[in-house]
């Protein structure tokens, strides 16, 4: 069997894309891939548990951009001596088609959007998570191709066959390498790490039953597990450090430890099944009981008999005056107009 004795990265050119005035980044095509493959996997799941997919939109409309802001403002903070020194530009912190957006910082903005869509809709927060969880591994997945193209998120040397080839000129490529050094491909091991993850969590999720915020959990776990190690291996510059530990590492930590609480907590607040993701009182009436309900709740029209007269008399009653009336001697009776 061949094996190539590198991976090589893509032309730069290949990284954006000109029409006229207009630059498009191809790492920005990716994340609206990943946005859009996600969009797709949660509307059928939320189907699946009896939700409107239509929710999944709405949603969306509020968990992109504030997950945008969070992304980026989780970047500066986290590389404040990039963007706080004596000089710098303040415009620089919302440069977003600069680059520096973080997935983590992605994370809390988003929920928050999720949060706010969920409570407009009437949509269980925690229930709209678990339809979400592994949607949220493939749209990383599709997103860290960006990654590939921008020649970045690689980690120590390597000797591996599929060591990743970087340009000596590269800001990230380290002083003390030699021309040639092979790089592990860290976002091609974060692709293969979320794309596993979905298969463990759906499989999880139907041996534990995971729902009301399960599934959520273990998706925080499989995602914090995975990228505390990448990050431990990265070089390229990532985040500050706390305590001789990155920041994203930290993170990393943190979303673990949240996610345990939330699956054994809610496995213990809820062993029975999850009826329905709406939260109570919100649950969508179906067309047959509403049909049924306008019909109870509108009062019976009014009805004309054709059989009465002009004057509301039923005709060929003893009140009629075209039979009460005495006819006159000679007179013709009368007929009927024709129709």
């Amino acid at each position: 069997m061949y094996l190539p004795v590198s991976l090589p990265s893509p032309d730069p050119v290949l990284s954006q894309l000109s029409l006229g005035p207009l630059t498009i980044h191809t790492y920005a095509l990716c994340i609206l891939a990943g946005i859009a493959a996600a969009i797709v996997i949660t509307q059928r799941r939320l189907k699946r548990r009896g939700g409107n997919p239509e929710v999944v939109l709405d949603v969306v409309l509020w968990c992109v951009p504030l997950g945008l802001v969070g992304a980026r403002f989780y970047h500066v903070f986290t590389h404040i001596s990039d963007y706080f020194y004596p000089g710098a530009d303040p415009w620089d912190i919302i440069k977003i088609w600069d680059g520096g957006n973080a997935i983590y910082g992605s994370l809390i903005g988003g929920a928050l959007g999720v949060f706010i869509g969920c409570r407009r809709a009437g949509v269980r927060f925690l229930s709209f998570a678990d339809a979400v969880a592994p949607a949220m591994l493939v749209a990383q997945a599709i997103g860290r191709l960006g990654n590939w193209f921008n020649h970045e998120l690689f980690g120590l040397p390597t000797t591996l066959p599929w060591g990743l080839e970087i340009e000596s000129s590269n800001p990230n490529f380290p002083s003390d390498a030699a021309i040639g050094t092979l790089f592990h491909p860290l976002f091609l091991y974060e692709i293969i790490w979320n794309l596993i993850g979905v298969a463990v969590i759906l499989w999880l999720e139907r041996r534990m039953r995971a729902r009301w915020g399960r599934a959520l959990g273990l998706y925080l776990i499989w995602y914090g597990l995975g990228r505390s190690w990448l990050e431990a291996i990265r070089i390229d510059p990532t985040s500050n450090v706390f305590l001789g530990i990155q920041a994203n590492i930290w993170a990393s930590f943190a979303a673990i430890a949240v996610g345990l609480a939330i699956v054994i907590v809610q496995g213990i607040r809820h062993p029975e099944p999850e009826t329905s993701v709406y939260r109570e009182g919100f649950e969508p009436v179906a067309e047959d009981d509403a049909d049924e309900a306008a019909l109870e709740g509108t009062a019976p029209e009014e009805t004309t008999d054709e059989s009465t007269t002009a004057e509301g008399i039923p005709a060929g009653s003893a009140t009629d005056p075209a039979e009460s009336a005495p006819e006159q001697d000679g007179a013709a009776p009368s007929k009927s107009p024709e129709s």
